[in-house]
């Protein structure tokens, strides 16, 4: 099921309002129940994997509370480990691996008769693999104590509005909000259904509209000149921004709406200054999550700068390889492992320049350039990310450094067609305008208050337009959510 559907606009009031109706010690079985009934609505087949990993990590945190000696804690741990990454090994990365390894044979001139497996991605199984593991870290790191009530730590794997592609959720924050008692309270409601709105309009105006260009252009991108090339690049950075980040504020204000607070997940991204801050403000509960299982374990930068460098690469270097199981999305990755490098080892150059140039004295100017910089240099990483091939990456890449020079077309009969026509065109970049000004606008503090204080007369409109903005602007096709193939 998902969020952008007539089956979720039924399917999450009936839900809500039963949440509310039924005694608290019923709840946790309603939205059980309600959770897989969710994630079965794909392929209900896959509802096995979900209850695999439930039932491991819950004996697996058992058995780690129970266990004195650190070599029985860390078995159960391995357990954990070894049972999640063989799921999401065999259905996700398998067929990039045996890829990899037949071309390796074949290079040798060896035979090589392994087949490929002809599965499809369980949705969502990158997400709640992240969440279940999280708990197991926990626990084993004496920072949580066991869940011993089975129903809500499978409550807390398969929340619904996050089940599928976040926030990953760490179990300190979300159990025990599972099991406090929430009342209807119509502020937090409101609140509530005003973030799915924006998340909405954020995905099905701007994302989705966005998409038919992108997806013209990256199709077949050696029919396209460098500026087409550009322009449906940056497209494609509003494109994700607003496809995630609008899964994400509906994710949060669902959870919103029964008195459950998930964590941000985006804080202005295309706003950062440095690829540093980018991913401070991007994907926050996955970054947070290779911070502090893979980075921190790994020695973080406490171990000499050889070590701290490799580090950061190779979280990076996963992070990538967690999206998906390409050499597009590797690379990706390790591009901005590089880039992360790449800023640390400029500062003070960087540092000089502004000196030298008295940037001090014009802070705007001096983050307007930090900000255009770093835009740039995630746009240029997202090529590989949208790319459909190394092969496509390059070319686009070779075309934009090129040149700018060749007009684009909006003639739909013509070669290089854009994808759309120019009003839609123009209108698409007016919405990014709009977003951009609203996050500007968020950057300095107290929009969403100062909306909140203004008379009903002036907030109810806002609602009206939005919805009808959806309604009549949106995309009617229901296209998923580019993150539900992760």
């Amino acid at each position: 099921m998902s969020f952008n559907s007539i089956h979720f606009l039924i399917f999450f009031p009936v839900v809500v309002t039963l949440y509310f109706a039924l005694p608290f010690r019923y709840r946790w079985i309603w939205l059980l129940g309600a959770s897989y009934y969710f994630y079965m609505s794909w392929r209900p087949e896959y509802a096995v994997l979900l209850i695999i990993s439930t039932l491991i990590d819950y004996y697996a945190g058992l058995g780690i509370a129970a266990s004195r000696g650190h070599a029985r804690r860390r078995m159960f741990l391995l357990m954990s480990l070894v049972t999640n990454f063989s799921l999401l090994f065999v259905f996700k990365y398998f067929n990039f691996f045996n890829s990899a390894l037949r071309g390796f044979f074949s290079w040798l001139h060896l035979p090589y008769a392994v087949p490929d497996v002809d599965v499809l991605l369980p949705v969502g199984i990158s997400f709640y693999t992240f969440q279940t593991l999280s708990y197991t870290f926990e626990v084993y790191l004496g920072r949580k104590d066991v869940e011993r009530h089975l129903g809500y730590f499978a409550l807390y794997v398969v929340y619904f509005p996050q089940l599928v592609a976040g926030p990953i959720e760490r179990p300190q924050r979300l159990l025990s909000q599972l099991k406090q008692k929430h009342v209807f309270d119509y502020d937090r409601v409101t609140r509530g259904l005003r973030l799915m709105l924006w998340g909405m309009f954020k995905k099905v105006v701007i994302a989705d509209r966005l998409a038919i260009v992108v997806n013209q252009v990256y199709a077949q991108p050696a029919d396209y000149g460098g500026l087409a090339l550009w322009i449906g690049t940056v497209f494609f950075a509003f494109q994700i921004y607003c496809d995630f980040s609008g899964y994400s504020d509906i994710a949060i204000g669902a959870a919103r709406v029964m008195g459950i607070d998930l964590m941000k997940n985006f804080d202005r991204p295309y706003l950062a200054g440095s690829i540093r801050e980018f991913w401070g403000r991007w994907h926050i509960s996955l970054s947070t999550w290779f911070r502090d299982y893979v980075y921190i374990p790994l020695g973080g930068n406490r171990r000499g700068l050889g070590r701290w460098q490799w580090n950061i690469l190779l979280t990076f270097i996963l992070s990538g390889l967690w999206h998906g199981a390409n050499w597009t999305f590797l690379v990706w990755g390790a591009l901005h492992g590089f880039y992360y490098l790449l800023f640390k080892w400029t500062a003070g150059a960087r540092s000089r320049v502004s000196r030298a140039w008295r940037l001090e004295r014009f802070p705007g100017l001096r983050n307007g350039l930090a900000v255009a910089v770093t835009f740039t240099l995630v746009c240029l990483a997202w090529i590989f990310f949208r790319a459909n091939t190394l092969g496509d990456a390059f070319v686009i890449i070779s075309r934009i450094s090129g040149g700018l020079g060749q007009p684009l077309i909006f003639d739909l009969k013509s070669p290089g067609y854009i994808g759309v026509p120019w009003p839609e065109f123009v209108f698409s970049l007016g919405l990014i305008l709009f977003l951009m000004a609203v996050q500007v606008f968020q950057g300095r503090g107290g929009l969403q208050a100062r909306f909140i204080r203004q008379p009903v007369w002036i907030r109810w409109p806002v609602y009206i337009i939005l919805t009808l903005t959806i309604m009549n602007l949106g995309i009617s096709e229901e296209i998923p959510f580019i993150y539900f193939q992760f």
